[in-house]
């Protein structure tokens, strides 16, 4: 994978950002928790991820340079939150009540699960498949699985087992 050339000073607004909203929590939980790794690695549609064993935030760099201000805004604090409740709470739900009490309360952020983020640019390629009533599109690990004979899928409304190729509706 080619790696993306952040700007400098892009990189250092999340950094700011994220030393900010620590220190915040530090303050109000009377904690001193140590500043995580920040690693510009994320793929897919995923804009970030918490890794806590490593203590670490993993950052999708394509929608950070797509959506610049809102993404420091929302998927920083997001994933430094999930680093906090597990040092602070230990195992619990990963958007649970600890998390959602974290984002609000110490973080001072609104407590949302997903991002709304356009994801055309990081989107992987798809492959066509068909059930009796209507056209699905597999991601490339799914469809591999199929190839393999590993699995099969189910379309969730009629129940048919997919195939692959393009739908096309009856009477036609």
């Amino acid at each position: 994978m080619k790696s993306i050339r952040l700007p400098i000073a892009l990189q250092q607004a999340v950094m700011r950002t994220l030393r900010e909203k620590l220190q915040q929590a530090n303050q109000r939980l009377a904690r001193n928790y140590p500043e995580p790794n920040l690693i510009y690695q994320q793929r897919g549609t995923a804009a970030g991820t918490a890794w806590l064993a490593s203590w670490e935030i993993r950052l999708n760099p394509v929608l950070l340079l797509e959506n610049q201000q809102a993404f420091i805004e929302e998927v920083v604090p997001h994933e430094l939150a999930h680093l906090l409740v597990w040092r602070h709470f230990g195992r619990v739900a990963p958007h649970g009540k600890e998390w959602k009490w974290m984002m609000e309360t110490i973080l001072e952020v609104p407590a949302r699960r997903t991002h709304s983020f356009a994801v055309a640019s990081v989107r992987g390629k798809s492959f066509p498949y068909r059930c009796r009533c209507q056209q699905h599109q597999l991601t490339v690990r799914r469809h591999n699985r199929v190839v393999r004979g590993e699995t099969e899928y189910r379309c969730v409304q009629c129940g048919d087992r997919l195939v692959a190729g393009d739908y096309a509706p009856p009477g036609n």
